[in-house]
């Protein structure tokens, strides 16, 4: 619904306007990593953040004539950053919930994994961004999207109200669903008042998604502008929500049959070592979701699976946190067929596969999460926290309330 009434208010175009003319195509790509990253951070949303100011990016790419590819999975990976990292996201409260973790300290210990794969995407981008993005952007087309946005939307200042609602009631902590609300009700006011639109129009937008029929000028539109505004609505939501729903009746049906259990208990049975027991979770989170097609049911899969094998090793519940998120949140967007890659490849208008060597920063994690815990032995348990007797009780109170 935030990506329609953005559309009718004018909010993108505004946002890909000043893009087209501020950005330099070589620094496209790492910009769009820490924007992404920053409003992810804010919200708490991956899905928020990469369909409003994501789908502004990936319009300045398509006008600009640069990878789509590399700028989406950019995207995809300051995107997943905020997931990760914000204590406003649900992935992030969920796994410290499953694990028996104290949400701010599993916070911090994600930090091992996250800042060198964050410090690698960086450089990434902008290496590719100085060989591919160049500065041969086809000027000529950049100036008709230009005069298009122009010709078809009244911009204005004003129109940076909706993102400016979002960034607010985030930095004051209040509910992420208020404050898109909010944002959005924010929006509607802009597509009546600013662009003229009629109510019916709006309220249409809201439902089946923004097309070029709505545009306030009306008339023709370029292939190019049909592309960066036809997009949102709650319909274009149908397909994920029937994967929310299909996936907790299958992840039911692998818990009460025990089909998990019995193919992994006797692997976990023979784990000795620390670095065994962490690369065995993350490989079992990574098959898990995508299998269950959905981050949020594997975390309390995984917790049944291996949350004594962590604790018979005396390994701080963190450890398995952190392992949900490096395998499970982290690596659900890669693929074609979960909830959150159903979401992110429609909305980008990129496919899943063609994204996934971009998204650095989610594949980086899961690699840099296994390294850590492999090289435990030789780095005196760097990145690893042991349990010590203090924490063990703790962990037994927060277990316990997490379960009430």
């Amino acid at each position: 619904m935030i990506i329609a009434l953005w559309m009718a208010a004018g909010t993108i175009p505004l946002l890909v306007s000043y893009g087209l003319r501020v950005i330099d195509p070589s620094f496209l790509y790492v910009l769009a990593f820490a924007t992404t990253a920053v409003v992810s951070t804010f919200t708490g949303t991956s899905w928020g953040s990469a369909g409003t100011i994501g789908v502004a990016l990936m319009g300045v790419a398509a006008a600009m004539d640069v990878s789509l590819a590399v700028t989406a999975g950019a995207v995809v990976s300051g995107a997943y950053f905020g997931d990760k990292m914000s204590p406003l996201s649900d992935t992030t409260n969920m796994s410290a919930i499953a694990a028996g973790a104290n949400l701010y300290e599993h916070i911090r210990h994600m930090l091992y994994t996250t800042i060198p794969a964050s410090v690698l995407a960086v450089v990434v981008y902008l290496l590719v961004g100085r060989s591919l993005g160049g500065s041969d952007a086809p000027l000529g087309d950049v100036e008709a999207i230009l005069t298009e946005l122009d010709t078809s939307f009244v911009l204005t200042p004003w129109l940076l109200l909706p993102p400016l609602v979002v960034l607010a009631g985030s930095i004051l902590l209040k509910p992420p669903l208020v404050v898109l609300f909010a944002s959005s009700t924010v929006a509607v006011v802009l597509a009546l008042v600013v662009q003229g639109s009629s109510l019916g129009t709006v309220l249409a937008a809201t439902t089946s998604g923004f097309t070029t029929d709505m545009l306030p000028t009306g008339g023709e539109a370029s292939d190019a502008l049909t592309t960066l505004v036809e997009r949102g609505g709650l319909y274009s939501m149908y397909a994920a929500t029937f994967f929310v729903f299909a996936a907790f009746f299958f992840a039911s049906g692998l818990e009460a049959s025990q089909v998990l259990r019995s193919l992994l208990e006797p692997v976990v049975a023979r784990l000795r070592s620390t670095g065994g027991v962490v690369v065995t979770t993350l490989v079992s989170g990574f098959a898990i979701v995508s299998a269950t097609s959905n981050a949020l049911i594997t975390y309390f899969l995984v917790r049944d699976l291996f949350g004594g094998a962590f604790a018979r090793r005396r390994l701080h519940p963190v450890n398995l946190s952190r392992s949900m998120e490096d395998s499970a949140t982290l690596t659900e967007v890669l693929m074609p067929w979960t909830v959150s890659g159903v979401f992110i490849a429609t909305t980008l208008g990129v496919g899943n596969f063609e994204f996934l060597p971009w998204a650095v920063t989610n594949w980086a994690g899961f690699l840099f999460s296994a390294l850590i815990a492999v090289l435990a032995p030789v780095t005196g348990g760097f990145g690893i926290r042991r349990l010590g007797n203090a924490d063990a009780h703790a962990h037994r109170q927060t277990t316990e309330d997490a379960r009430a």
